[in-house]
Order: C-alpha cells, then structure tokens, then sequence
C-alpha cells in the first residue's frame, strides 16, 4: 500500500487555491495530469494514470494502484488595445487611447491524484486540481478606479470518486466533487452607479465561495484497438462572494458551468494511439458569466439576477491527439484541439477585465520510466495569439474600437508511480 504523507497534500490544496489563472478553453483548463495534457486532453477514452479520473471518472476502475503529481507554470499573456479617442458626449463612458499589458504572467498550478484499487472490479480514486479561473492585472486605471484594475479568480477541485467494472471491459464512476473559489476584483468603481450593492462592487479583497457537485462517466473497450468514454458534470451551484454582491449575477454568484465530454480512441498499433475529442462548455449556465452587457446595464443593476455579465457563449472544443511508445522506456504524446470563440465582439467592454479568446491550443510531451520505479512526465503547451476586436458600446457609435488580445504557453513537470 502506497502512504502518502499528509504535508504534501495540504501543500497541493494550499497551492491549488493560492494560484491565479487563465485557461485555454474560456476558463477550463485543456487537461488535468501530465500525460493528459501531452495529448491536449485527449483522454476521455484512455485510462493511463489517477490524473485521468478528472476527465472522466470510470477510467478509475481500470487505472491500476498508484500516485500523480504534477506541477505546471502557466503563462498567460494579456493586453487591451483602446482606438479613437473619448466623445465627451454626455451619458457615454469613454476610455483612455492606447495598449495596456497584464502584468501578473507566471502561474504555479499543480495537481494530485491517488488510485486505489478496491478488488478486480472497482476503485477509489481522489484528486486535488486547479481546474480554471481568471487573472488580470492592469496598473493603471482602465474605468477610472484606482490605479490596478484588474480581476482574480481561482477554482479548485477536490475529488472523491468510485469506479466499478460493469462487464469484463466496460466501467462506470462516480466523482463527488468539492470546489472552492476565491475572488478579488479592482478598479471598477465607475461601475456604481450600475450596482445595487455599490459597497461590495470592488476593491474588497479576496472573498471565498465553495460548492458540490458530481461528475459521471463512462469508458469502455469496443474491441483490442477501438476504446470509447463519456463523462458529463452538471451545474455546480456555489455560495456566493459577498464581497462582491453588487457586481456578480445573483448577489455574487459564480457557479461552475455544466460540461460533458466524450471520446474515441483507436490503437492503430500496440505502440501507437490516436485520440479524438468532443468536449462541449456550457457557460450561458452561469448568469455572472452568460449574461449581455448591453442592455442589461441599462435595465438591471449589477449584482441581481438580471445583472450584466460577461456575455461569454456556450463552446464546444474539438481535440485531436496521439501517443507513440517509443520503447519500454520512452513514451511521446502529442496534440492539438480547437474551441469556439466564447467572447462576441458586442461583448469586449467588460471582458477587458477577462479576455478568455484563444481558439487554438498546440501540445507535445514525453514520459520516462525510471529505474528507482515510475514515470517522470513532461508536457508543454502553446496557445497562439488571439485577438477580439469590438466597439465600445458606452461611446458614440463608431467613436471607440476595443481590441483584446491573448496568449499562452505552459511547462508542467509530472511524476507517477504505479502505473
């Protein structure tokens, strides 16, 4: 039996909650676990490590005894562009010319998993993950707040998960999932004439919020070469961020949007694997989220059910990846996935302060076997730059373009044993 010191895992937790960041998928994250993220997360069908069982939970019962550790350093780089100078015309909210940068770039983001096998049939699985969020961080006065404008939000996901075998080569599992968030924003005071709670609009600091949930799936072995898998996770309600009751939708809610998930791969050699994805995002679920900008600013405060958002919409990802096991030492991944675009250009007013747009995201990666035992794993990523360009819809039609504008690379360094 494998012990884990309790240390290292309040660590991961600490960690997990303490990291600000920006994922490439909206807020999602493109894989959880070394391995996964090789292949772009590719992995709704395969069962490889503990890790795998946050993409879909009966990959549990067919992992073997083992551990995941993982560690990544996440770079985002964001910046706005304002074009055309402000109106001045009375009732417009005109923005300062020019281009601002983010200035906060460099994330930890590390991950945990731990696979237990009950009996030839089913397993216990439990994972710790940072799973997505939201950073930026202008020093300057974007709405004509104080001097660092900026939001922060980080999702953590701790994961209990049951896993049985339903015939010989098909299983099912069950995760119960706890999540905690925590939220600051700034520099938005020039939205209170907009709120109805203008005391707990911005500049609060950090506030929590947890919730539960479940997430369920399928994988099963069609035959030696063809595997299949599907999970799906509803809505997580979430308590809400008081401290922010007059900004977000539904007195500072900010629930975790339903997503599902399913898959095909195909060992088109017993060394060489190719994966398929389909992954489909709901975030029209989350009202702080879903909802326009414009005309609910103009008709409902913010902080009611009715509040304006982020406008973002529902995507569906598309991932493409592959694995070749080079010998019985070496093993190299790779991957490549497209998303929709979930910021409409009606929308980029606000998402200034959340400028999820990539659309494509590129992996590659390896693992090691090593001779004390285990798996050294690396995986890196790179997210092309994206730009969304929009008017400002507070100016004289036509008088302001906003241009947003994202990037991404990721280096994660992993260890598994066991497997």
């Amino acid at each position: 039996m494998i012990r884990l010191r309790s240390p290292l895992l309040a660590a991961v937790i600490a960690l997990a909650l303490a990291c600000p960041l920006f994922a490439t998928n909206g807020y999602f994250t493109h894989g959880q676990g070394t391995a996964s993220k090789g292949m772009v997360g590719a992995t709704t069908a395969l069962a490889q490590d503990a890790l795998d069982v946050e993409t879909n939970p009966a990959a549990a019962a067919l992992v073997k005894n083992g551990y995941s550790v993982s560690l990544a350093l996440f770079s985002p780089r964001r910046d706005y562009t304002i074009v055309g100078n402000p109106s001045g015309a009375p009732g417009t909210f005109g923005l300062t010319p020019g281009t601002v940068s983010s200035k906060s770039e460099y994330f930890p983001m590390p991950a945990f998993g731990y696979n237990h096998r009950l009996d030839d049939r089913s397993a216990l699985n439990f994972s710790v993950v940072a799973h997505g969020g939201m950073n930026t961080d202008y020093r300057t006065a974007t709405f004509y707040g104080t001097d660092h404008t900026g939001v922060d939000l980080a999702q953590m996901f701790v994961s209990a998960t049951y896993a049985r075998k339903i015939a010989a080569n098909h299983s099912l599992g069950l995760s119960a999932v706890v999540v905690g968030q925590r939220f600051k924003a700034s520099g938005l005071q020039a939205f209170s004439m907009f709120s109805s709670d203008a005391q707990n609009l911005t500049n609060n600091g950090y506030d929590s919020a947890y919730g539960f949930g479940v997430r369920v799936g399928y994988l099963g072995q069609l035959s030696p070469k063809v595997s299949i898998g599907a999970s799906f996770s509803p809505k997580i309600r979430m308590s809400e961020f008081k401290s922010y009751s007059g900004l977000f939708a539904q007195r500072g809610r900010f629930d975790v949007p339903s997503s599902l998930s399913a898959g095909v791969a195909y060992k088109a050699t017993p060394d060489f694997t190719t994966a398929v994805d389909y992954q489909r995002i709901h975030y029209t679920d989350v009202l702080s989220v879903g909802n326009h900008l414009i005309p609910n600013i103009m008709s409902t405060p913010l902080g009611t059910t009715g509040g304006a958002g982020f406008g973002w919409n529902d995507i569906n990802v598309y991932k493409l990846g592959v694995q070749w096991q080079a010998s019985n030492i070496w093993t190299w991944r790779a991957g490549y996935s497209k998303c929709d675009q979930p910021i409409p250009s009606s929308e980029v007013l606000f998402n200034i302060l959340a400028p999820g747009v990539i659309e494509d995201t590129l992996t590659a990666g390896f693992s090691r076997q090593m001779k004390q035992g285990g798996n050294f794993n690396m995986a890196v990523m790179y997210a092309p730059s994206k730009t969304v360009s929009g008017v400002n819809p507070l100016e004289v039609p036509g008088q302001q373009q906003i241009r947003l504008k994202m990037s991404e690379w990721e280096v994660e360094f992993g260890y598994s044993f066991g497997f």
